[in-house]
């Protein structure tokens, strides 16, 4: 006997098929189905405090299983709320599934309470926008999956009209064949091997689309067998090993490291972009290279239309089927004579040291050293996040997380939250700044009603920090930056957590010890001084 489904049975099967196992979001009567549907179909809904922290959470989650995420708000103003994470999505190349319920377009018609077009509001900022009908309820659901998973990565919007997610609706079955790999072929791999095989001193720039790829492994051989060190974005940071020889860390925001990293570049006779979307570089990074003048391989998911910097040539296929054909026949070689590769990464050593007393480098040096190698980490923009993401070293893929593209505060809690949902036997950290912190404070209850014994660490400096510092670079006067110091620990307590404030290595040791046995989340209040940043980032 054949079960009647409903049009929202439709689309939460497919997301389930698709490996979804969370969705998080604030309800509405008006997506009460829905939620229902997710539920039914293996999916467990999470209630958040925000509907901005549930997209994050479901970011979090993302990361560690892979499966796209899912995002569910209301009409109006539940939609509205999620307009930062979905923008953040798309800039940071992030799958998600964002639900809206709607008013049916009959009852639009003379009722307006709350009604607005959803598919407008988020057709800037996703790689698609539908409304989900009756009859093509699986396919709308499958073409959401697609777009979104496909290519270079990002959201796609469904909104829900009422009576739509509860009518009876019939599958169609209709899937669609998963493209092949493409990887380069012909004359033009055939000048690449020519161009790899008399590079002396090459130089590969790694980014996100080697984790979407899954072509870590691949990079690593190619870049030994090359002899070529790698550059990754932040978001990228660890398809490369931190601790191999070869690895030069993560680059983009820090003109400190930009500055022992761009020379290193600029002396290159060979740059290989492997996946390298400079979406995450500052203006530091435009047109580092002229491919007149050097030669230039490019191999990302989509075509060049940033135009931040341009190759000799350019290939739009998948990175492990590109660095497969590239290395095959070659023979491993010494490159860089003189040394320079290991001279920068002593140089970016010295540069983040790892002893210093205390201040936000010793907080971040020390969690560095305590927590396992394996932690998910997570970190909100600020100041800290330029000098954790240099200074954390990563031994592996997504173990550093962060809005990288965007740069959108308030991240990092929610994702942290999402990435121990998904990971719940891994250490999750998150890193924030008081600002960010307050800005999702209430998330903590919801770690509390989950049980997630994760760790938020606060670095306490009652500043915008990096803003105050671009205003004293520019002879600014102080407005607008400075806040009364908080309690964060007392705070954490209140939500039901632990709560500690630390002013020493020592403490913060302790504090951390505590929290990867607390059977709740912790918070770690690291108070450090104002302008600690300075020279440091």
């Amino acid at each position: 006997m054949t079960t009647s489904k409903r049009a929202a049975d439709l689309l939460a099967e497919r997301l389930y098929e698709a490996g979804c196992r969370h969705a998080f979001g604030m309800p509405g009567g008006e997506v009460l189905t829905l939620i229902d549907a997710l539920e039914k179909a293996g999916i467990a809904f999470v209630l958040c405090k925000h509907e901005n922290a549930g997209g994050f959470m479901a970011e979090g989650v993302h990361h560690v299983n892979g499966a796209p995420a899912i995002l569910v708000a209301t009409v109006g103003p539940g939609a509205m709320n999620g307009v930062n994470v979905v923008a953040n999505a798309h800039q940071d190349r992030v799958p998600m599934i964002v639900l809206t319920g709607c008013v049916d377009p009959d009852e639009a018609l003379t009722y307006t309470h709350q009604v607005l077009d959803h598919r407008r509001v988020f057709d800037e900022i996703t790689k698609a926008t539908f409304t989900l009908t009756v009859e093509g309820a699986d396919i709308v659901a499958d073409k959401a999956v697609s777009i979104a998973t496909e290519g270079r990565r990002g959201p796609v919007h469904i909104d829900v009209p009422i009576s739509v997610a509860d009518t009876v609706a019939s599958p169609k079955l209709r899937r669609r064949a998963p493209a092949g790999l493409i990887a380069p072929s012909g004359g033009d791999l055939a000048l690449a091997q020519t161009w790899l095989d008399s590079a002396e001193r090459p130089v590969i720039i790694a980014g996100l689309d080697v984790l979407y790829d899954d072509s870590h492994a691949e990079l690593v051989q190619f870049a030994e067998t090359l002899g070529a060190p790698v550059i990754t974005t932040y978001k990228a940071k660890g398809v490369i090993p931190e601790t191999h020889p070869l690895a030069l860390g993560g680059a983009g925001l820090s003109p400190l490291a930009d500055k022992h990293l761009l020379p290193l570049v600029r002396a290159a006779d060979l740059v290989i972009c492997v996946g390298y979307d400079p979406i995450e570089m500052r203006p530091g990074w435009r047109e580092v290279w002229d491919p007149d003048q050097v030669r230039v391989i490019d191999i990302s998911a989509t075509p060049n239309h940033h135009y931040m910097h341009q190759a000799g040539l350019s290939f739009v296929c998948d990175t492990g089927a590109a660095l497969r054909a590239l290395t095959e026949g070659a023979v491993t070689r010494e490159s860089w004579p003189e040394g320079e590769v290991a001279a920068t990464k002593d140089a970016l050593a010295d540069a983040f040291p790892l002893d210093d007393a205390w201040g936000p480098a010793g907080v971040i040096a020390e969690c560095r050293a305590v927590l396992p190698d394996d932690a998910i980490a997570t970190v909100d923009s600020g100041a800290h996040r330029i000098l954790l993401s240099q200074m954390w070293t990563c031994h592996a893929p997504r173990t550093l997380l962060q809005s990288s593209a965007l740069c959108t505060m308030g991240c990092a809690v929610p994702m942290a939250m999402g990435a121990k949902y998904a990971a719940p036997e891994r250490c999750v950290v998150s890193f924030s700044g008081d600002a960010g912190a307050l800005m999702v404070a209430g998330e903590w209850a919801t770690a509390k009603e989950h049980g997630l014994n994760t760790i938020f660490v606060v670095f306490v400096d009652r500043s915008l920090a990096l803003i105050e510092l671009k205003q004293r670079q520019r002879q600014m006067g102080n407005t607008g930056v400075d806040f009364d110091a908080h309690d964060f620990a007392a705070i954490g307590r209140a939500f039901g957590g632990e709560g500690h404030t630390v002013t020493s290595r020592t403490e913060l040791r302790d504090a951390l010890t505590a929290a990867m046995r607390a059977e709740t989340f912790t918070v770690i209040a690291a108070v450090i001084d104002r302008k600690a940043y300075d020279g440091r980032i």
